[in-house]
């Protein structure tokens, strides 16, 4: 087991990442939490493989559990999958002091840490991710929240886990483009802020997506790493978090235009780094070849490369609604060379409508 710590004073927590930790699930929380229940909540394609696992877990444990089941998709990360979350946790009379535990992808772990976020004011909970880009990304760093028809992740509350366990036994049943969506973000962590991650994803992207173990737990660990170290330093994103949105701007844009969905999350900002990548070599920022290295990358994780033709305004309308955007202007994440991002609102109108033409 590898353990990556996410400092916050006394609001840090540990993200424990190893093969077959959902077997120690209980053992590793329950010193953590404040009282013996726990409500899980998980949607039917994972209850399916490993709800039990868990509940034998939390039972070995002494920890007692019930299960709240929500609907699978990112169609479904919205005010009534929510309202459905809290009617439970009232119904069966949850308290404060209950954990809830979120078996499942980003939407579950969104959906639940929201609803623990607000449900009498806040109770604990526990991230239990079940595919990578969870795993790397959204169990993470205190994000929760919900879609809204016109844009991505615009309802929420920032509200950090006493824990994160990373079972890499759950990416052998998760499918080649779940997969893949998540290699966005690992691609994302390298693009950013580590060289010399990215130059050993260029050299070993074909056994992450061989599902070689060691390869996904070093992958996942030093992304769980590096997010760790932004987390601790800017917990709000007033300043050096941001950098985590890199591609993220196109890419909430183009899940929110194409239907909640019909994009992987991932795939969105794998087509979104590729446009942020364009637009910082046309701004003579990036050097061309870093951009193509980066486009091909992506291309041999099996992720796409072109984003959708929405039109300039269809883009504009939306990204000037993103969270990113302050003070009526929007910030990007743009590159200066890989491993080297920074955040700038200042790109001329003419270069962004020819990416996003």
């Amino acid at each position: 087991m590898r353990t990556v710590n996410v400092a916050l004073a006394d609001r840090s927590y540990p993200v424990h990442i190893g093969a077959g930790l959902l077997r120690e699930a209980g053992a590793l929380v329950a010193p953590l939490l404040a009282a013996p229940r726990c409500v899980i909540v998980t949607n039917p394609v994972v209850a399916a493989h490993w709800l039990e696992p868990l509940r034998r877990s939390l039972t070995a444990a002494g920890l007692a559990s019930e299960t709240i089941v929500i609907a699978d998709g990112e169609a479904h990360k919205t005010w009534a999958s929510l309202q459905d979350v809290l009617t439970r946790l009232l119904e069966i009379r949850a308290e404060r002091t209950t954990t809830l535990v979120a078996l499942g992808g980003g939407v579950v772990g969104d959906i639940a840490g929201f609803a623990a976020a607000i449900y009498q004011r806040g109770m604990p909970f526990v991230q239990v991710p079940t595919t990578l880009l969870a795993q790397v990304d959204s169990s993470v760093g205190g994000k929760t929240g919900i879609n809204h028809p016109l844009g991505k992740n615009m309802i929420g509350a920032f509200h950090q886990p006493r824990a994160v366990v990373i079972d890499t036994d759950f990416l052998a049943t998760l499918p080649d483009r779940e997969l893949a969506a998540g290699l966005a973000e690992v691609i994302k962590y390298g693009a950013i802020r580590d060289r010399a991650l990215f130059d050993w994803l260029d050299a070993d992207i074909d056994r992450l997506r061989a599902r070689d173990g060691e390869a996904l737990a070093h992958a996942i660990a030093e992304s769980c790493r590096i997010k760790a170290a932004v987390v601790a330093a800017d917990e709000r994103e007033s300043g050096e978090r941001a950098l985590l949105n890199f591609g993220h701007t196109f890419g909430h844009a183009i899940e929110t235009a194409a239907g909640y969905g019909e994009w992987l999350h991932g795939e969105a900002v794998a087509a979104g780094m590729v446009m942020a990548a364009t637009l910082s070599a046309r701004l003579s920022l990036l050097p061309a070849g870093d951009a193509a290295r980066l486009a091909d990358l992506l291309r041999r994780a099996q992720l796409p490369i072109e984003a959708p033709h929405f039109g300039a305004d269809r883009y504009l309308a939306l990204m000037s609604r993103d969270k990113k955007v302050v003070g009526g202007a929007i910030r990007f994440v743009l590159l200066r060379a890989l491993g080297d991002a920074f955040v700038t609102a200042d790109v001329p109108l003419a270069e962004l409508r020819a990416v996003l033409s």
